[in-house]
């Protein structure tokens, strides 16, 4: 049975990447996002990559209506459905803290939009008895730090309903795995203070397809990451409140 891989976010850097690696292993895609003429030229681009169809549906993930075009559409017979989810939005966090309403736009694009997609889809993984699901989270949302716990929230609560929705799938043979980004060079980190030893979004998507072909349950990248947040999530209370990060 041929792979279909629904990329929700897909003019996101590493979505884009990860649309271009499976669509050159042969993989039907259909790319989800608010950019139809970006979505236009990545599907154009999969297929001179070897993708057998590469279709795009205009999603606005915050958008109930939108999203219940998306999953009307998201099945294509006689293929396994595979999901990965990028899409996300991070205002900067003295904006919110300023703007209510970029608040509630962030968690609809980052945490309650992507959820009720992957509601919407979960029935369908369990018939089909298999299949991946990628869910990009941030390592944002591994502790309330003061310049981003937000956007690190909607992070954190995105990541422990994936982890719900492995189990529910369990028993069906589908799998979700859970990435846990660093920084990553995209438009949403662009010109940010204080990054440090930034990735592609080419090896990030790289090491996506990796971890996902293994059926893995999470993956930090880059890796060093993972004993970064370690250290950050043992540091207590007391002195977390204190520091200015």
């Amino acid at each position: 049975m041929r792979e279909h891989w629904l990329i929700i976010g897909a003019s996101s850097a590493v979505a884009r990447a990860f649309a271009r690696q499976v669509a050159a292993e042969g993989a039907l895609l259909t790319l989800a996002g608010r950019d139809a003429a970006d979505l236009d030229a990545i599907a154009r681009d999969a297929q001179l990559r070897g993708s057998p169809l590469a279709r795009w549906v205009e999603c606005d993930v915050a958008d109930p209506r939108s999203r219940a075009n998306l999953l009307a559409q998201a099945v294509i017979e006689d293929t396994r459905l595979n999901v990965l989810v990028a899409a996300g939005l991070m205002p900067e966090q003295h904006a919110m803290d300023r703007d209510p309403e970029q608040v509630s736009a962030m968690i609809g694009a980052t945490y309650s939009g992507p959820l009720n997609l992957l509601q919407g889809l979960a029935p369908h993984l369990e018939q089909q008895k298999g299949g991946q699901v990628v869910v990009i989270t941030s390592v944002a949302g591994d502790r309330g730090r003061k310049k981003n716990y937000l956007y690190g929230s909607a992070k954190a609560g995105l990541a422990v309903y994936a982890e719900g929705l492995r189990a529910r799938l369990f028993d069906s043979g589908a799998n979700v795995l859970v990435v846990k980004p660093g920084f990553v060079d995209t438009a949403m980190t662009w010109g940010l203070p204080g990054l440090f030893l930034v990735s592609s979004p080419e090896s990030c998507a790289h090491a996506i397809v990796k971890a996902s072909g293994a059926g893995k349950n999470c993956l930090y990248y880059p890796r060093f990451w993972m004993l970064v947040l370690l250290v950050i999530r043992h540091i207590p209370a007391g002195v977390m409140k204190r520091l200015n990060f």
